[in-house]
């Protein structure tokens, strides 16, 4: 433990983040979604209705995401599942994008060797355009993860992303405002922009964005499933578009991808066991390090929003940064120490760096770009299936580009790679490139508790881990712990939302920190949480379109029929 004799009076003088919520929670008995999009979770919501399970739910939620929340999540895009089925097995599976086979570690030219541009490259090659494609895992998992763990058809899951695509819905201000913030890119890329600007500016509030080429790309996805792209007309016409437009894509590429399933990466936190995705996802392996940092300090006598409890945080933050750039990385190519990682040995190790009365300073490891196109969905339903799964196609809007013909977004995941040569995250062809993702389920007992995750880039794991800490520590409520007011840092300037006020920033400037005060840290975090009377509670935030949809009622009972008459009264009449 360490000693804060020397800084009791800092701590005295600062007061503790108060905040308010714009959001309500929703209780159900048959079964809850929650998703970084309502119209998503309604459609998941159907599935539960309708007799499916959380994956039938988790599956109809991402394709219909892939249609209303187009600048964050598509069919050829990536992911992670963080799966726990009512028969207890734990499945993690591994859906996120490959280098392709013609890439190289110097593809790309990098423009600067430090921070804040460090993952930026000449012409912005990796972020915008054909060659910023990865091979995608999306439209593969999800079909699969389907046909193995639900109990419908890829057709009928199907059926609400393809009415929101063939009908159309409505623009929300937040999507307006992603096609407004990217529309110079947008403009350069014809089909893009006959798409979201049609009339040459960002849609307005309430404009209904259509998109037929995609409804009937997805019509012949429910008939042929995920061998439409990997082995079939769609791909070729992908590959044919991106070898037409500097990229690299071959079908050679999408005929091999597979996703990889295996068990989730455990960790414990005060009694809770913590299951999250295993590398080259940092929701699992780095998240548990810095939870088990946090554990050795008592965080809820510090108090939420305190200024001692956000110093800590941020060292910790910082520290398992330095480990996840050091070590992070596609498995297949690199041995990670994992066990080391997710020891207490480690953990106390990196408790022994942390002075409390003053900050460490930055670390010279390189830090890693921001993502915007993420979407997520967490479900539960009546027999205790629960499904958590993150999908991106990385920045907003991806590449930018759109196949023409085919509705479908191009993912610019290339730009996760780190542009610089022999580092754990360089290119590699069929590599798997490092992902900050955190569908996280956290059991007590054997039982899960609740399960969350929320789009985020970078700062999605830190995040969760606020999540975490804000119910078990601070004794929050769902929809307090995914609104609470956050921190974050990678080692260089700490990042406070406002609700944490203008006091917590000056007190940790006085200890030596760079602050900058943001509207938001990360998304709207989806969290679904099983309740002891045998309800589910769900609850998403503000920082998006986000929303919840609960399932309640069911069957009539037994016996019941559209009759009035007693039952004695229904014998036949002669």
């Amino acid at each position: 433990m360490l000693s804060h004799d020397l800084t009791t009076q800092r701590w005295r003088n600062a007061s503790p983040a108060s905040f308010k919520l714009h959001k309500r929670p929703v209780v159900g008995y048959d079964g809850v979604v929650a998703s970084t999009h309502s119209l998503g979770s309604s459609a998941g919501a159907e599935m539960l209705a309708a007799g499916g399970n959380a994956i039938d739910a988790a599956i109809a939620t991402l394709f219909t995401l892939a249609v209303v929340e187009p600048a964050k999540v598509g069919i050829f895009g990536a992911g992670f599942f963080n799966l726990r089925l009512a028969d207890g097995r734990a499945i993690a599976i591994d859906n996120y994008s490959q280098a392709p086979g013609a890439a190289s570690p110097t593809m790309f030219t990098p423009v600067a060797n430090r921070w804040p541009h460090y993952m930026r490259v000449r012409g912005d090659q990796n972020r915008v355009g054909a060659l910023a494609a990865g091979v995608p895992g999306a439209l593969k998992a999800w079909c699969e993860v389907l046909d193995q763990f639900g109990t419908m058809t890829l057709a009928d899951v199907m059926q609400p992303a393809i009415r929101y695509a063939e009908n159309g819905f409505r623009a929300s201000k937040h999507l307006c405002n992603l096609v407004d913030e990217n529309a110079q890119l947008i403009r350069s890329f014809s089909e893009t922009r006959r798409i979201f600007m049609p009339s040459g500016e960002a849609p307005r509030i309430g404009e209904r964005i259509v998109q037929r080429d995609l409804a009937q790309t997805l019509k012949r996805i429910a008939e042929e499933g995920s061998e439409h792209l990997y082995d079939g007309e769609l791909g070729e016409r992908i590959v044919q578009y991106s070898q037409a437009n500097n990229g690299i894509l071959t079908m050679d590429d999408l005929r091999a991808y597979r996703i990889r399933q295996s068990e989730p990466v455990v960790g414990s936190y005060r009694g809770y066991e913590i299951a999250g995705p295993p590398p080259p996802a940092a929701g699992g392996v780095h998240l548990i390090e810095l939870l088990h940092i946090l554990e050795m300090e008592d965080i809820r006598r510090k108090g939420f929003g305190c200024t001692e409890t956000l110093h800590f945080m941020a060292e910790a933050m910082q520290l398992a940064f330095e480990s996840r750039n050091r070590y992070l990385g596609d498995p297949h190519f690199r041995e990670i120490p994992t066990d080391r990682l997710l020891s207490k040995f480690h953990a106390e190790d990196q408790l022994s760096r942390i002075l409390m009365d003053t900050a460490m300073n930055p670390l010279p490891s390189p830090a890693f770009s921001d993502t915007h196109g993420t979407s997520h969905v967490t479900c539960l339903d009546r027999s205790g299936n629960l499904a958590a799964s993150t999908q991106t196609i990385n920045l907003s809007f991806g590449s930018k580009s759109i196949v023409p013909g085919t509705g479908v977004m191009l993912d610019n995941t290339m730009a996760n790679f780190d542009p610089h040569p022999h580092t754990a995250n360089s290119i590699q062809p069929f590599k798997r490139v490092a992902s900050s993702m955190a569908p996280v389920i956290v059991s007590k007992h054997g039982r899960p508790a609740f399960a969350l995750g929320l789009p985020g880039g970078m700062r999605i794991w830190p995040t969760v881990a606020q999540g975490i800490i804000n119910i078990i520590d601070h004794q929050m409520t769902p929809q307090e712990a995914v609104e609470a007011p956050r921190i974050w840092t990678q080692g260089q300037e700490v990042e406070l939302e406002q609700g944490l006020g203008d006091d917590a920033a000056g007190a940790l400037r006085r200890l030596g920190h760079d602050v900058q005060i943001v509207n938001k840290i990360a998304g709207s975090m989806c969290l679904v949480a099983l309740n002891e009377d045998s309800t589910f509670t769900g609850s998403t935030c503000w920082r998006s379109d986000s929303g919840a949809v609960a399932v309640g009622g069911g069957n009539a009972s037994p016996g019941i029929t559209l009759s009035s008459f007693p039952i004695a009264d229904q014998s036949p009449v002669d």
